[in-house]
């Protein structure tokens, strides 16, 4: 790892998830996307869940959070296995974990179904002081959705919520963070994710009201040349 000094804008990078969920990803690639991390001061970095014990070693002693994913890409997988997974995950080292809400229960008028499911990985999460983001998939869904699926993560406890997997037909959007972020009020998170490429893409995000932004392109956002790695 460099020990060079660098010259990068700290304000931003520690907005930044530096994300790798690429199913392809080998182990290689993980360290260098926490050594990126380290170097450039990110939020925290965003693996899946295999890959959580290598990267709590990484971070080990520094401020970089360890992130995770639960349910990802698709959310539909039963409650019983979205919760074992965040269990599993905070105890090898995970402190904030992003969860894909069910979908398909959203847009079929489950409500009771949704938010239940939200507040079992809240639950779970928030017992080993773990926080949750919940994934919309904003593509997917309509306005009135999005605002009660922010209004579900709101009522189940959920510390943040996020636009996207990065694997759907679209990404975040200004028009989607204003939304959101209008719905949750001020003391809810609200984490842009998917497509964010450059620092414009970056302020738009913060200005709409995003306070957490999710890329593989951080180090090309802060300003310090291409990441190594790529993926969300």
């Amino acid at each position: 790892m460099s020990t060079e000094p660098l010259a990068f804008d700290r304000d931003i990078a520690r907005l930044i998830d530096h994300t790798i969920l690429k199913p392809e990803a080998v182990r290689a690639e993980v360290v260098r996307v926490c050594d990126e991390a380290l170097r450039f001061e990110f939020a925290s970095v965003c693996v899946n869940s295999c890959w959580v014990p290598l990267v709590a070693e990484q971070l080990k002693g520094s401020r970089v959070k360890v992130c995770t994913v639960v349910g990802f890409p698709l959310g539909a997988a039963a409650t019983a296995a979205k919760v074992a997974e965040a269990r599993g995950a905070v105890e090898h080292g995970a402190t904030e974990v992003d969860m894909v809400l069910n979908v398909g229960m959203l847009k079929g008028g489950e409500l009771e179904y949704v938010e239940s499911d939200i507040r079992s990985v809240a639950d779970a999460c928030h017992a080993d002081g773990a926080i949750l983001k919940v994934i919309l998939e904003t593509c997917l869904l309509t306005d009135d959705e999005k605002e009660t699926a922010c209004r579900l993560a709101v009522q189940a406890c959920a510390d943040f919520v996020k636009t996207s997997t990065g694997f759907g037909k679209a990404g975040a959007s200004v028009a989607d963070i204003a939304l959101m972020r209008r719905v949750v009020g001020p003391d809810i998170g609200v984490k842009a994710s998917g497509g964010i490429r450059t620092l414009d893409d970056v302020k738009a995000m913060v200005a709409a009201g995003a306070s957490r932004i999710g890329a593989s392109a951080g180090v090309k956002i802060v300003g310090a040349g291409e990441s190594t790695v790529g993926g969300y």
